[in-house]
């Protein structure tokens, strides 16, 4: 389950149509940050994940998953 929020973030970005640099100017990080986390050498912060929830409107969990979304 390790990579399970780099390759659901980067799920929900293609199915959302937004690019790196769309989705890091809604989270308020750069793209090389999104690029980061969808490759899972960093990690989000807690606030980011809350965002990215709202931006995608699922649940941390889903998000992160530990459910289906």
């Amino acid at each position: 389950m390790k990579n399970s929020f780099g390759s659901n973030l980067k799920s929900l970005r293609a199915e959302n149509k937004l690019s790196q640099a769309e989705l890091a100017e809604m989270t308020g990080v750069t793209q090389q940050c999104i690029s980061e986390w969808e490759k899972s050498n960093m990690e989000p912060t807690l606030s980011n994940l809350w965002t990215l929830s709202d931006i995608f409107e699922i649940s941390i969990d889903e998000l992160v998953g530990k459910k289906e979304f």
